[in-house]
């Protein structure tokens, strides 16, 4: 499906977009310690991830749109890449779903802050998205990672956290806009005890 010029909408998740087959590249994940790493929050904060106690949910993702502007050419193509958007927009709706569970919730990409806030406010997030663009976290953690147009982005997946160390890891995560309603049902399943 190729949108006209300008005309894209990233809240819309096109019909029949191919789906991102286990590549092994995130098996190593599960156990690892998180990085002594401060990331860029959109709230204008850092946020260390290794540091925070309890479970923590990070949705990764390579990179949203804006209305309007086009996407880059094959996006839609590209197993895995379409969906951040409603994948957001998931996360945001099962907000009070997660906090319930216990589950602090973060975005994050390799966006600027600054374009990452963008999307945050006008998709009302009510949690913080992490900027990784040095690529610091990608790289110490082996994310696996696909390049468009000369430009480095992480395969989408899902990490839940515990206590600074990956409890468990959503791998490939399809469809996007299911991705918060899988995290929810995995941690009613597996609750801390």
């Amino acid at each position: 499906m190729t949108e006209a010029p300008g005309a894209h909408n990233p809240n819309v998740l096109p019909p029949n977009i191919p789906a991102p087959q286990d590549d092994g590249a995130a098996k190593h994940l599960n156990g690892m310690k998180l990085p002594d790493l401060a990331l860029p929050a959109t709230s204008g904060s850092a946020v260390n991830l290794s540091k925070l106690k309890g479970r923590t949910v990070v949705y990764i993702y390579p990179r949203t749109g804006v209305p309007g502007i086009d996407l880059p050419p094959g996006w839609n193509d590209i197993p895995g890449a379409r969906g951040c958007t409603p994948q957001a927009c998931g996360f945001r709706d099962h907000a009070g779903e997660l906090a319930e569970l216990g589950a602090a919730v973060f975005g994050l990409s390799t966006q600027s802050t600054e374009y990452q806030r963008e999307m945050a406010e006008r998709l009302h997030l009510p949690f913080e998205v992490l900027s990784d663009a040095g690529f610091e976290f990608t790289t110490a953690l082996r994310l696996p990672t696909f390049e468009v147009e000369g430009r480095r982005l992480i395969k989408r997946l899902t990490l839940v956290i515990r206590d600074g160390a990956i409890e468990h890891v959503f791998y490939p995560v399809f469809p996007p806009d299911e991705s918060a309603a899988d995290v929810v049902r995995w941690l009613r399943a597996h609750p801390v005890g």
